[in-house]
């Protein structure tokens, strides 16, 4: 038996490709390797992570199933025999109705996308009909199917065997038309942490995720993860953290801090791999120590102190992911208590505030992070660390002070600028990071140009 090249084809709906497989024979039968994994990734197939394969046997000629769309990937092939395969996109979007017909035997197989139903009709007697899929079946998961009628006029499937004279089951022969076919939607992003400033920002960005708090998905308890229906997801947002600088130097603060930032992270991290989704992760300028004037990517964590430390930790687990975005940020200004609320409620109560003047960096806006994580979910660059604060110039707090007054009507001179040091004295705080700013060349080459620090601090000053 000639053995064809192992290849990828593209069909015509999308995602959905077949594949040729080589098979080896001789006078006693023949072989080949249905699925391996580490070629056929390599020539573009997902990398769509099988946990079940289970075997369909017709004994005759003509028997007909489908057509039905499910809630996983599947990776399809033929053991013996040989079969009409014809597919239907199910899914909502643009492809909606598109159908792709081929016939395969042991030399070929497909892969079919979550959402795109399935059917097919036995060309032979005694057919083994082989297939792999991404999750486990469940009653929660099959309600979730989709169904199209074999029938159906619009669709119009050439079946070789006509259906009047193939096998078919009652619950096929009653699937709804095409016109009345409910599509199934695509798999939602996750977004936890929904009440902290970056997640009400999120929630602005990003209306049609799925948003969590901690009384619904806690990282400090492993059955509230446990509890969590993961194959309705395929990215996660994680806005959650610890963030109480100065607390987690506290002896119980420390404990909370590394539970939530690390432990919490590796909690997380474990159902994200089971399941094969992609996590984006946000970092902090803490993970550094304040040595350089402008920090990348790729430099190397050297954290002053808890938080940071914690913050480093978490980002070390989450490289591990195959498919993983850190997004690393610094100053964040959101709704809620922060730096630029503080100091404008001091302009406006006549309080002259003493601000450091020593610690460097950029603002960071929750509007516009929020908006960098869209893009980056949308466009999908390689996954990795990629900074994102606003542009601009890189200012002290004292700097960023003084046009909190000036922007609220207030005289800018009433901030009186202090050394870090002069600040702290006799108090129990967190070392910092003198140096914060964080090169943003990465996130603007794939696309997205964040604000100036500046102009958002007006648009933020102008909206109350």
């Amino acid at each position: 038996m000639a053995a064809k090249q192992l290849a990828i084809r593209e069909t015509t709906i999308p995602g959905m490709v077949l594949i040729d497989l080589p098979v080896h024979g001789d006078n006693r039968g023949w072989f080949k390797e249905n699925w391996q994994r580490e070629k056929m990734v390599a020539l573009g197939l997902p990398d769509f992570g099988p946990v079940q394969n289970n075997i369909s046997y017709n004994d005759q000629r003509g028997a007909t199933r489908g057509i039905h769309a499910e809630p996983w990937d599947k990776y399809i092939s033929v053991a013996t025999g040989r079969i009409f395969g014809a597919w239907v996109d199910l899914r909502e979007g643009d492809s909606f109705g598109t159908v792709f017909t081929a016939e395969l035997g042991p030399d070929t197989a497909i892969f079919v996308p979550r959402g795109v139903g399935n059917s097919y009709q036995t060309l032979e007697d005694d057919t083994a009909y082989v297939y792999l899929v991404n999750d486990h079946w469940s009653a929660e998961a099959q309600s979730e199917y989709t169904f199209l009628n074999l029938e159906d006029e619009t669709v119009a499937i050439p079946w070789p065997i006509p259906l009047s004279e193939a096998e078919r089951s009652e619950k096929d022969l009653a699937h709804p038309r095409l016109a009345d076919v409910a599509a199934m939607k695509p798999k939602r992003t996750l977004v936890l942490g929904a009440n902290g400033q970056l997640g009400r920002a999120l929630q602005e960005a990003m209306p049609e995720a799925d948003f969590a708090d901690r009384s619904r998905i806690d990282l400090f308890n492993e059955e509230s993860l446990d509890r969590v229906r993961w194959a309705d997801y395929d990215t996660v947002v994680n806005a959650a953290a610890y963030t109480a600088v100065d607390e987690a130097e506290t002896e119980t603060g420390r404990v909370d801090c590394w539970d939530a930032n690390v432990t919490g992270v590796a909690r997380l991290a474990r159902h994200v791999a089971r399941h094969g989704l992609t996590l984006v992760h946000i970092s902090s300028d803490y993970v550094f120590d304040g040595r350089k004037r402008l920090f990348t990517e790729d430099d190397n964590p050297a954290p002053l102190g808890v938080y940071g430390q914690t913050k480093a930790a978490g980002d070390a687990i989450v490289t591990t992911l195959p498919r993983h975005y850190i997004v690393r940020t610094s100053w964040v200004i959101g709704e809620g208590n922060n730096f630029v609320r503080t100091m404008a409620s001091l302009a406006e109560r006549g309080i002259d505030p003493s601000v450091v003047d020593d610690q460097l960096g950029r603002l960071s806006f929750t509007d516009d992070i929020a908006a960098g994580i869209r893009h980056l979910l949308r466009i999908r660059p390689a996954f990795g660390v990629y900074n994102l604060t606003n542009e601009g110039p890189v200012m002290s707090w004292a700097e960023i002070a003084k046009l909190v007054f000036a922007g609220t009507g207030h005289d800018a001179d009433r901030v009186t600028g202090v050394t870090t040091a002069e600040y702290f004295a006799g108090k129990q705080a967190a070392p910092r990071p003198l140096n914060s700013a964080l090169a943003l060349d990465k996130i603007e080459a794939i696309g997205f140009t964040p604000r100036d620090a500046r102009e958002a601090l007006e648009a933020y000053l102008a909206a109350g």
